[in-house]
């Protein structure tokens, strides 16, 4: 193994430690699906966007996922990874109604439709982990 390879294989296995302290099943399930046909982008996402970013130290785990939720709605057909993130926000602590408060104030910016389609995600990952109906 050469000295690349090495610092490859140690950036993809620190991003792993913290995809695992985020994510369940599914966030691992989107890195399995890319193996047959682009596992360098499993790999970037896990190293890259795990073990250099997400591992930063300035933002907590549910800091950063508020942003996220933000801009996934803000962008729009993002609803598959916007699926993962939400149950990710449930597992660093981020409660039902924060999450749904996220995409409220996202409605402000990035208008209804797309706040409206973030809750329909949001239902349905809260509808399978029997966390509805909201208080």
């Amino acid at each position: 193994m050469t000295e690349n390879d090495a610092v490859r294989a140690e950036r993809f296995e620190s991003g792993r430690e913290v995809l695992d302290s985020i994510h369940d099943d599914a966030g691992h399930q989107v890195i399995d699906s890319l193996a047959d046909i682009a596992p360098e982008l499993g790999h970037q996402i896990v190293a890259w966007g795990y073990g250099d970013v997400y591992a930063r130290p300035d933002l907590e785990p549910q800091e950063r996922q508020l942003v996220t939720l933000g801009i996934l709605t803000a962008l729009g057909g993002s609803e598959a990874q916007l699926e993962v993130h939400v149950g990710a926000s449930l597992n660093v602590g981020l409660t039902p109604q924060q999450i749904i408060e996220v995409f409220l104030h996202s409605s402000v910016y990035c208008g209804f439709p797309r706040a409206l389609n973030a809750v329909d995600v949001a239902r349905k990952v809260f509808g399978e982990r029997g966390l509805l109906p909201l208080p």
